[in-house]
């Protein structure tokens, strides 16, 4: 019985929040959104210091890259 744990192929490494997080190679930020079991409009999100607008989420992520995810703010 084989207990090591399968890895993609191939994993980049990003900061997800401060912290280092590996994801695969090609993981969009829409799909580390919905992986952290965030609903796509419950959290507002930035890479590298741009905001990112959920309809350009799509965009996959690079190595080195520094995500941010962060509540919206509403209001008057």
């Amino acid at each position: 019985m084989n207990d090591t744990v399968s890895l993609p192929a191939e994993t980049i490494e990003i900061r997800l929040d401060g912290q280092p997080r590996p994801v695969a190679a090609g993981t969009t930020l829409a799909a580390l959104v919905a992986s952290l079991g965030h609903a796509p409009a419950a959290v507002s999100t930035a890479v590298n210091g741009d905001f990112v607008p959920r309809g350009l989420r799509e965009r996959p992520l690079a190595a080195g890259d520094v995500v941010l995810l962060f509540q919206p703010i509403v209001g008057g």
